[in-house]
C-alpha cells in the first residue's frame, strides 16, 4: 500500500490542538513523583558535531540533576510515558485497538538550538505530535530496498550517509507528522524555541514475515509427524552436485533434487497450522497490550468497582454472589484470546497488564475444554449482556464457577453492580 511508503505532514493551525495529552508540567511532574529512573524511563541524550552521546547517571532521575542537563543542552527522552499520564494511557489503549497492533509512545524534551539523535531509521510506523514549541524535521528515503519497511532500526548514521531530504519542515505546536519504517529522519530545535512532541509507534515486528516465522516451523513439524516423504533420506551422493561449489554445474540429478525440494516446500502448505499460528501472534500482542481504561460504568460493574472492605472488625461484601440471572458480558472484546497449546486451553487476557512495556509477564488462566463454548459464546455476544444461565456448560454450578472467574479477573462485568452501595 502507497500510504506506507510515503512521508504524511499534517498542518492543524492550532497551538492548542493537542492541549491536555502532555505537557512539560506532566513531564516535571513525572519526575517529582519519584518513579523515574535513569536508562529504565529516562534517557539524556546529545547530539554535536557528528557524535550521538548518552549521559545517564545511575538511579533515580531527581529533578534538580534533570532540569540542569536539560539547561545544559541535553534532550531528554521520556520513555512509556503512559505509565505516569493516565491521558497517554487512554490515547494509546484506543490505538492499539485500532491497530491491532501494539502502540507505543516516548515523549521528547529538547532545548532551543540542540539536536539530542543522530540521523537514523526506525522498525516502527512512527506518528510524531508536536505538543510544545516547535522543531525543524528532515526526512530521507530509504536508500536500498533492503530499507524499506525494515525489521529492525538501524544504527546512528552520518550527514555524508544521507542524500537529500524528501521532506524538510518546521512542526508547531499542534502539527502532526507520519513516516514509515525505514525513512531516515533527524530533528532539530531552532535558536528560539524549545520543543515538546510524542512519537507514538505502531506495528514493530508485524509483518507478514513475523507471521512465516511462527508458521513455518510449526507447519514443518506437522510434516515430518504426518507425511513419511518429508522423513525420507537424502540421496547418498546429493553433496557430490549440490552446494554453492556446483551451483554452476549442468546436472539432472540438481534439476531433480532442485524440483524435489520445491515440491516438498510448496507441499508444506498443507500442513500449515494458520490459525493456530495468528494466535500465538495474539498472544505476543495481549502481552505487548496496556491494559484497558475503564470507565466510571464499567468500574461501578466489574470486580475494580467492588465494595469489599474492612468495618467494624471485619471484612464486608466480600463475597461475589452471581446467580444464575446474573447479565454479564465481557469487559472488551479484545481482551482475551483462547489458545490451544500443549499444555491445555489457554485463556490470555490484558485486564492485569502492567502500563509499563512487559513489566509483567503474560496473563492466562488454564481452561476446561469444555468452558471454550462458553467463552467463544461471550465473545460473539458482545456487546450485548447475557444471563450466566444460557452459557453452554453442562451444569448451572460450572455456569456461575466460570463466570465468577472471569469476573475476579476483571474480564467480565454486570449489566447491574452486584452489591448495591
Amino acid at each position: 500500500r502507497h500510504w506506507e511508503r510515503a512521508p504524511l505532514l499534517v498542518r492543524r493551525g492550532d497551538p492548542g490542538y493537542y492541549a491536555g495529552l502532555f505537557s512539560t508540567a506532566d513531564f516535571d511532574a513525572a519526575l517529582r513523583g519519584g518513579e523515574v529512573h535513569f536508562g529504565t524511563h529516562l534517557d539524556v541524550t546529545s547530539y554535536a558535531e557528528g557524535v550521538r552521546e548518552t549521559h545517564n547517571p545511575s538511579g533515580r532521575a531527581l529533578p534538580a540533576v534533570v532540569w540542569d542537563f536539560y539547561q545544559n543542552g541535553c534532550s531528554l527522552r521520556l520513555l512509556s510515558p503512559q505509565a505516569f499520564s493516565p491521558t497517554v494511557w487512554h490515547f494509546l489503549s484506543i490505538l492499539q485497538e485500532h491497530f491491532g497492533s501494539m502502540a507505543g509512545a516516548n515523549t521528547y524534551l529538547t532545548p532551543p538550538g540542540t539536536q539530542g539523535f543522530a540521523p537514523h531509521y526506525d522498525d516502527i510506523e512512527a506518528f510524531v505530535l508536536q505538543l510544545e514549541g516547535k522543531k525543524h524535521w528532515r526526512v530521507y528515503s530509504p536508500r536500498t530496498d533492503a530499507e524499506v519497511l525494515p525489521q529492525f532500526s538501524s544504527a546512528n548514521l552520518t550527514q555524508a550517509e544521507l542524500g537529500e531530504p524528501v521532506l524538510e519542515t518546521v512542526l508547531e505546536a499542534g502539527d502532526l507528522l507520519y513516516f514509515p519504517r525505514g525513512f531516515i529522519h533527524q530533528g532539530d530545535c531552532l535558536p528560539d524555541a524549545h520543543s515538546l512532541h510524542i512519537t507514538v509507534s505502531s506495528y514493530q515486528r508485524n509483518s507478514w514475515g513475523d507471521l512465516l516465522e511462527k508458521l513455518l516451523p510449526a507447519a514443518l513439524q506437522m510434516a515430518l509427524e504426518e507425511d513419511m516423504e518429508y522423513r525420507q533420506g537424502l540421496p547418498m551422493d546429493y553433496l557430490r552436485y549440490m552446494g554453492v561449489a556446483n551451483s554452476d554445474a549442468v546436472d539432472a540429478r540438481r534439476t531433480a533434487f532442485m524440483k524435489k525440494v520445491q515440491s516438498l516446500i510448496n507441499k508444506l502448505v498443507d500442513y500449515a497450522p494458520i490459525d493456530a499460528a495468528v494466535d500465538q501472534r495474539a498472544k505476543s500482542f495481549l502481552h505487548d497490550c496496556l491494559p484497558p481504561v475503564l470507565t466510571q460504568s464499567e468500574k461501578a460493574q466489574s470486580v475494580y468497582g467492588f465494595p469489599a472492605r474492612w468495618q467494624g472488625g471485619g471484612p464486608r461484601d466480600v463475597d461475589i454472589l452471581i446467580t444464575k440471572d446474573t447479565e454479564v458480558r465481557l469487559l472488551r472484546h479484545g481482551i482475551v484470546r483462547l489458545c490451544n497449546e500443549e499444555a491445555g486451553v489457554m485463556l490470555y487476557y490484558t485486564t492485569e497488564n502492567s502500563r509499563v512495556y512487559h513489566k509483567e509477564e503474560p496473563k492466562f488462566l488454564e481452561i476446561d475444554p469444555e468452558y471454550t463454548d462458553s467463552i467463544e459464546f461471550l465473545l460473539s455476544s458482545y456487546p450485548n449482556h447475557v444471563t450466566v444461565d444460557t452459557l453452554p456448560c453442562e451444569t448451572l454450578e460450572d455456569k456461575i464457577s466460570l463466570a465468577t472467574l472471569l469476573f475476579e479477573k476483571g474480564i467480565l462485568t454486570t449489566k447491574k453492580p452486584l452489591v448495591q452501595v
